[in-house]
């Protein structure tokens, strides 16, 4: 099958972007050099395609009680204007997708992983009776990152952002604006019409803001301690395993979302692993699937990288609950020296572990 083009595909071309299939779509991964734009989201600002992102329209009146139902989330808090992050389960508690869930006035707007879409269309429609899910293959996102992000969107929108609180959402004309991000940065993404993105592109562009591609969103979320879906969890894969517990609403005790009773038995038991950072000490680069080796047992890369900010790898691992300090990766036939550290690595462009 051709993967898909976004609406901004030919701006990548004309910026000489190197482009590469990803999950469906040809998108691009950098546009020179990953690094430079990983330091541009850091310093400045940096822009990311991100129409790739399934996005579901979920009106009518069974909306409330989908949302209730499949959302491990508070869905009280997506109210009109708001935004709330957290996981849809499958009954087993696993991980289908990690999607942000943002207030409408005629019901929700639902951002889930690019390479989910199928699973999560399905999933909403096969639990919303009464609801109308809709795939708004209509519409693109950017997503505006780093420290002048803010100030640069507000200067080519022509949208005030000022006042945007985290996770607050403002309507300008037909765009839908959110102070949101998978960066660790500030910044906001907007979901604007497709044919409307061009122009808002080389707005930005004339403001400052450089082009970033995935590579540099892969090592900026990971910096940030964020999740990949297919990575750091999955269907098999339960958010109590993947530091992702802050996210489900156990009250009120009575609403019986999807994968409850599974997700409460192994709260009660307690999960045999859990995910944290790990820092390289020394040369070498983590990545996923290599084993770590703790005094309590072994445990594996989930997502690894150069970090570009501290100037060693990094990584998020899967390993035996209560493990800490010093533990070695299994890396290219030898035993590399790390350690177990509580994520996230960066915070507004600074280290903040110890």
């Amino acid at each position: 099958m051709t993967p898909k083009r976004t609406p901004l595909h030919d701006a990548h071309v004309a910026a000489g972007a190197r482009l590469t299939a990803f999950a469906g779509w040809t998108m691009p991964l950098h546009y020179g050099s990953q690094i430079a734009e990983h330091h541009q989201v850091r310093r400045a600002a940096g822009m990311f395609d991100v129409s790739h992102m399934a996005v579901f329209d979920v009106a009518g009146p069974g909306a409330p009680a989908l949302l209730a139902r499949v959302f491990a989330g508070d869905p009280a808090k997506a109210t009109v204007g708001r935004a709330v992050y957290g996981v849809l389960l499958n009954p087993n508690a696993g991980v289908i997708d990690d999607v942000i869930v943002y207030g409408q006035r005629d019901g929700y707007r639902i951002v889930a992983n690019a390479a989910n879409s199928a699973r999560v269309q399905g999933w909403l429609r096969e639990h919303g009776a009464g609801a109308e899910v809709r795939l708004r293959d209509d519409l693109a996102m950017l997503a505006v990152q780093g420290p002048q992000a803010r100030d640069a969107f507000a200067s080519a929108a022509s949208a005030d952002v000022d006042d945007l609180a985290p996770f607050a959402t403002v309507r300008h004309g037909a765009w839908m604006i959110a102070r949101t991000g998978y960066t660790g940065e500030d910044g906001v993404e907007v979901l604007l019409p497709g044919n409307e993105a061009p122009a808002l592109w080389r707005r930005l562009a004339d403001a400052g803001v450089a082009p970033a591609g995935l590579a540099a969103r892969d090592t900026l979320r990971l910096e940030a301690g964020l999740n990949l879906h297919g990575q750091d969890m999955d269907e098999a894969t339960t958010p109590l395993e993947a530091n992702l517990g802050w996210t489900v609403a156990w009250e009120p005790a009575a609403r019986d979302f999807i994968g409850r009773a599974a997700l409460a038995k192994q709260r009660a038991a307690g999960t045999a692993n859990v995910l944290r950072g790990v820092v390289l000490d020394g040369k070498g680069v983590l990545r996923h699937g290599q084993t770590v080796v703790t005094d309590l047992g072994a445990g594996v890369i989930t997502s690894g990288t150069f970090s570009p900010t501290l100037g060693y790898s990094v990584g998020l691992a899967r390993v035996p609950r209560g493990a800490t300090g010093a533990c070695a990766v299994a890396l290219r036939g030898r035993q590399a020296p790390a350690r177990i550290i509580k994520p996230p690595f960066v915070r507004r462009g600074k280290r903040i572990f110890t």
